[in-house]
């Protein structure tokens, strides 16, 4: 249990420096990409102890280092999905409110 607070810690912190290193990280909230990669790393961690990967000799790094970098990749999806998104809806809103 141990490796999956490790995991969590590590992934969450990933998440928060991709969202403070992301430029339209006001379009956001600081939780977004820390949630997205907590839930991808504590899902990933889950899959890969019931697989077995955590006791095979040689492959016990397995479910340390791979849901932190897919938490972490997560993390950059949501992130710039977000951002272009909803600061391309908040142009739109914007206008559609000048022009009115």
């Amino acid at each position: 249990m141990l490796s999956l607070t490790i995991v969590v810690l590590a992934a969450a912190a990933a998440g928060f420096i991709v969202w403070a290193n992301d430029k339209r990280h006001a379009k956001y909230g600081a939780g977004v990409p820390a949630g997205t990669a907590v839930g991808c790393a504590a899902l990933t961690w889950i899959i890969l102890m019931a697989a077995g990967f955590g006791y095979l000799p040689g492959l016990t790094w397995l479910p340390w280092v791979l849901p932190i970098v897919l938490g972490a990749a997560a993390a950059v999806v949501a992130a710039l999905y977000l951002g272009r998104t909803r600061a391309r809806k908040d142009t739109e809103r914007l206008t559609a409110i000048l022009r009115a």
